[in-house]
């Protein structure tokens, strides 16, 4: 890096916006993330969690260590006004990188543009990995953040996909949602769905990333043989979890910390098969017959985000993007 030890590059979020990445190099950046990690060059330590008694906020704290780009990093994040509607809500996060050959910093930058990238990838991955051979129906619930860039994602690892369905009751989201597939994929459609019932029969592929508010909630029952259910957000019930036939999660601590509206009436989970990084190292599969209906739960590991991060350090570098600030001079 050309600096000295005194000096930090800040990238804004207008800085990160103007960075141009595409869907595949996306994924390409947050799996090798996993793959480290699977193999055990990289550290993700549990996240710090604090939330006042009454719950208007939360903040988590998160440091870890990517191993194939040999740099370390903290995530923070902080929301506030969580009884609010999500317009009155307040959220911010951040993540600064140093690289652990130099010691020097790397870069401070605004998280959210990463999070709103790197989620999707995940579930793309899931969908990759758990979905079955014949897979060709996606059905997206939601349409906030996450809902916007799920099915562009899904066509980046799922190209075969031929039925593109949403469910969604937010008119600026549902053209958001169309924005975003016509800006990626201007040659596909999407098939907006009032009856979600029947919307989920058809699907070979869920994705629910729905707010907390919503009330969409798909049944096991009303899944077909050899679905895959992705939960991001909200938009399914707990029993798709628990009459699963295999369970599979980005991690299993933070499924049973985060995902506790999923747990039965005495607070249980059902054990995890496998985690994410374990299947994309190649040890083994997540899904192991045609007909099973899968369950995957996506939550954040902090190596995505740093990986991540990385990546766009140094297309704003090159870029000549940010600003240098004499932060410890």
């Amino acid at each position: 890096m050309d600096r000295d030890d005194t000096t930090l590059r800040v990238l804004s979020t207008s800085d990160l916006a103007g960075l141009d990445i595409s869907l595949a190099d996306v994924v390409d950046t947050v799996e090798q993330a996993y793959r480290t990690l699977a193999a055990g060059q990289s550290d993700n330590p549990r996240k710090l969690t604090v939330k006042p008694a009454d719950g208007h906020s939360v903040s988590y704290a998160m440091l870890g260590r990517d191993g194939s780009r040999n740099v370390v990093a903290i995530k923070t994040s902080y929301k506030h006004g969580l009884h609010e509607s999500r317009e009155n809500q307040h959220y911010y996060t951040t993540l600064t990188i140093y690289d652990d050959v130099t010691g020097l910093p790397v870069a401070m930058m605004d998280c959210s543009r990463i999070g709103s990238l790197r989620t999707p990838a995940v579930s793309a991955l899931l969908a990759r990995e758990c979905a079955a051979p014949d897979a060709r129906t996606a059905l997206v619930i939601g349409t906030g953040t996450q809902g916007r860039l799920a099915l562009p994602f899904l066509l980046t690892t799922l190209p075969k996909l031929d039925r593109l369905l949403l469910s969604g009751t937010h008119p600026e989201g549902i053209a958001a949602v169309r924005a975003e597939l016509a800006r990626h994929f201007p040659d596909r459609e999407i098939e907006l769905v009032e009856d979600l019932r029947r919307a989920a029969r058809d699907a070979d592929v869920l994705v629910a990333t729905a707010g907390g508010h919503t009330a969409a909630a798909v049944e096991a029952d009303w899944l077909k043989p050899g679905a895959v259910s992705i939960l991001v957000g909200h938009g399914l019930a707990p029993s798709t979890l628990h009459r699963a036939d295999r369970v599979i999660a980005t991690s299993e601590a933070q499924m049973r910390v985060t995902g506790t509206d999923m747990a039965d009436e005495d607070g249980a989970f059902p054990a995890v098969d496998l985690e994410l990084p374990v299947v994309l190292s190649g040890v083994s599969k997540a899904r192991t017959a045609p007909e099973q209906r899968i369950f995957a739960y996506n939550s954040g590991l902090v190596v995505t985000d740093i990986a991540l991060g990385h990546r766009f350090a140094q297309l704003a570098t090159a870029q000549g993007l940010g600003t240098e600030v004499a932060l410890w001079r």
